[in-house]
């Protein structure tokens, strides 16, 4: 639809400057002149309009060719990634608390789910393994300083129950 009207006269012919050819229609050899940048070689323009560049990315839900990195950004393989073991969130959970909270009951807890966690984890794809073996790790020197903890209570008060007997009960 043309706008031709008086307001917008149509263009005269040669108004514009010529189309230059199509990149594989034969082209005259261009002039040298000293100084100036070589021609572009044969090939150089870039790829007719929706063609993919060459080296580009495969458009939006295409596969890549065979054996070609995967694209910026996507992940390789298919499905979600694994799922993260839930003893082993268990058993480092209950191994911090044995520290902070209950002291023998959270390590021993911390120790049982860490083992079965670890046993699950050599059959099943899930991931963990590392939370796993800290809560193990952690559950039993937990379990060594509750250990510690109640040697020494016996200890002390083993100590002043022989001061006490010794000193016939008078300080």
């Amino acid at each position: 639809m043309s706008d031709s009207t008086p307001q917008n006269p149509a263009p005269e012919p040669g108004a514009y400057p010529p189309v230059p050819p199509a990149p594989g229609a034969a082209q005259p050899a261009p002039q040298a002149t000293p100084g100036a940048y070589p021609p572009p070689a044969q090939g150089a323009y870039p790829p007719a309009y929706g063609a993919p560049a060459p080296g580009a990315a495969p458009p939006y839900g295409t596969a890549p060719a065979y054996g070609a990195a995967p694209a910026y950004g996507s992940t390789p393989g298919y499905g979600a990634p694994a799922k993260t073991n839930t003893l082993a969130i268990v058993s480092l959970i209950a191994s911090i608390s044995g520290f902070v909270i209950l002291p023998f009951i959270g390590s021993v807890v911390g120790v049982i789910t860490g083992h079965m966690s670890l046993s699950q984890l050599k059959t099943s794809g899930e991931q963990g393994r590392g939370m796993a073996l800290a809560g193990t790790i952690v559950g039993w020197v937990g379990l060594g300083l509750a250990i510690l903890g109640i040697i020494a209570a016996i200890a002390f008060f083993a100590f002043f129950v022989s001061v006490y007997q010794q000193t016939g009960g008078t300080y």
